[in-house]
């Protein structure tokens, strides 16, 4: 009996740090110093204060990263963060820091800890790499979750190639990439171009993580949060179960053929390492291959696709394209989403109002924020991939560039009959106005490559 008291006064006198690694957590922070962990990039200042890591913004630095020494892959990590109305932040995982990268640059996913009125607190930056791949305007209503000069408490579950994040017990992100699958945590300071904002804080404690038996430990997802997959030429699990199929196989011309021909074209356009590229074509003499289209027609969807431009490149995503005027007259017509280098190509400032710019409903609707009103369009440039999408159900259209909203319209509405009426379409009789088309990928004599083309019909 004696035996027994002294095992349990002993169990209770355990530091809660042993407690919880018996049950499967392991502490990332000691409370007391800062072993194993190291700074990289900049130089905020880092100190501890009542077993809380406090980092203190200073001037003229770049970003700077408290990080783990240690690299962890698949996990479940939870921690509390505290932060005013004025400084943005994040905490990095799966990131890395390689003298062949940028000189050493941090680079990776980063939860995102955002104060300001956008609150996208919980969506998913990739750090000195590709940018937002989970901006919360996927996730609107997540966006409440955080509470700024608070404690919060967030839960991240990066499991195999899916990243899952909870603020304050709201589900945020639901994020599918296998481009990283391993590296360090670290928790960033910002830098300022403010003086107002010298000495602002962020405040982390109980940092935790667990690394064994992760799917007993799953938390269910919110069935209603949007996925972002960047996996390519893949489909995630989910988008099988809600009816995705990939446009292109990522390997051969099935499902595609010419605009101009039931054939696909015999050259100028490549299929190599998963992308489907039509190459420029200029110079005397040269030939273009001309607009693909797909096969079948499609009414009510959704598609999207990643693009890479080369520099001053124009081409277009065109859908609608009607049937019958390709049949009888070979004219490929139909509505257009824009691709287009804004900066180089002289398109950009034709039409009105830049309704030829990237993300554009093209000659007809402007591509602008309509995500977050006030910021401008995300576009990565020439040389990086970007995302379309377009869905159409019911007569509602949106167009979304980098998983922001740019054009929304309604193509049987008398507003759109009236644009049409103003542009180069109003010599086509009913414009946009059949119950389905082909899809097509332009060719406009310069190089441009597609990649993830997916699609699902509503029925």
């Amino acid at each position: 009996m004696k035996s027994v008291q002294v095992a349990l006064i002993s169990l209770f006198l355990l530091s809660p740090n042993l407690l919880q690694a018996q049950d499967g957590w392991q502490e990332l922070f000691n409370g007391q110093n800062f072993d194993g962990w190291e700074v990289l990039g900049g130089n905020a200042d880092y100190y501890i204060e009542d077993d809380v890591i406090v980092g203190e913004a200073v001037p003229n630095t770049p970003n700077s990263f408290l990080t783990t020494t240690r690299d962890y892959s698949d996990f479940i990590l939870e921690y509390d963060v505290y932060l005013d109305n004025s400084l943005n932040s994040g905490v990095q995982i799966r990131s890395n820091s390689n003298p062949d990268y940028r000189n050493g640059r941090v680079h990776g996913y980063q939860v995102e800890i955002d104060p300001s009125d956008r609150a996208w607190t919980g969506g998913i930056y990739d750090e000195g790499r590709r940018g937002w791949l989970y901006p919360l305007s996927l996730n609107p209503q997540a966006g409440s979750a955080f509470r700024s000069a608070q404690w919060n408490r967030f839960r991240v579950e990066a499991i195999g190639n899916t990243i899952n994040i909870w603020v304050n017990g709201i589900h945020a992100t639901r994020l599918v990439d296998d481009m990283t699958d391993q590296g360090f945590i670290g928790l960033q300071v910002h830098s300022i171009n403010n003086e107002a904002l010298v000495g602002a804080q962020i405040k982390w404690r109980n940092l935790r993580i667990r690394t064994e038996n992760l799917e007993e430990h799953r938390t269910s997802p919110d069935p209603n949060v949007a996925e972002a997959s960047y996996l390519v030429n893949k489909l995630s699990e989910r988008e099988k179960r809600n009816g995705w199929r990939l446009l292109w196989d990522g390997e051969s011309s099935k499902g595609w053929r010419s605009a101009k021909s039931n054939e696909f074209p015999s050259s100028g356009w490549e299929m190599e390492n998963g992308e489907l590229t039509v190459r420029a074509t200029r110079g005397e003499g040269a030939t273009r291959p001309g607009d693909i289209i797909t096969e079948d027609l499609y009414s009510d969807f959704e598609l999207e696709l990643e693009f890479r431009i080369t520099e001053g490149a124009n081409s277009g995503i065109k859908y609608y394209v009607d049937p019958v005027l390709l049949q009888a007259e070979g004219a490929a017509i139909g509505t257009e989403f824009q691709v287009l280098d804004d900066q180089r190509h002289p398109d950009a400032k034709q039409g009105v109002n830049g309704n030829r710019t990237v993300g554009s409903l093209y000659d007809l609707i402007a591509a602008e924020n309509l995500s977050v009103p006030g910021s401008s369009k995300r576009f990565s440039g020439p040389g990086s991939w970007n995302k379309a999408r377009i869905v159409s159900r019911d007569g509602n259209v949106e167009h979304w560039l980098n998983n922001l909203k740019v054009v929304e319209y309604n193509r049987f509405s008398q507003v759109f009959q009236a644009l049409v009426t103003n542009s180069k379409y109003e010599v086509w009789n009913g414009f946009a106005q059949g119950p389905e088309g082909h899809i097509l990928l332009q060719d406009h004599n310069d190089e441009v490559s597609f990649r993830n083309v997916k699609i699902r019909e509503f029925k």
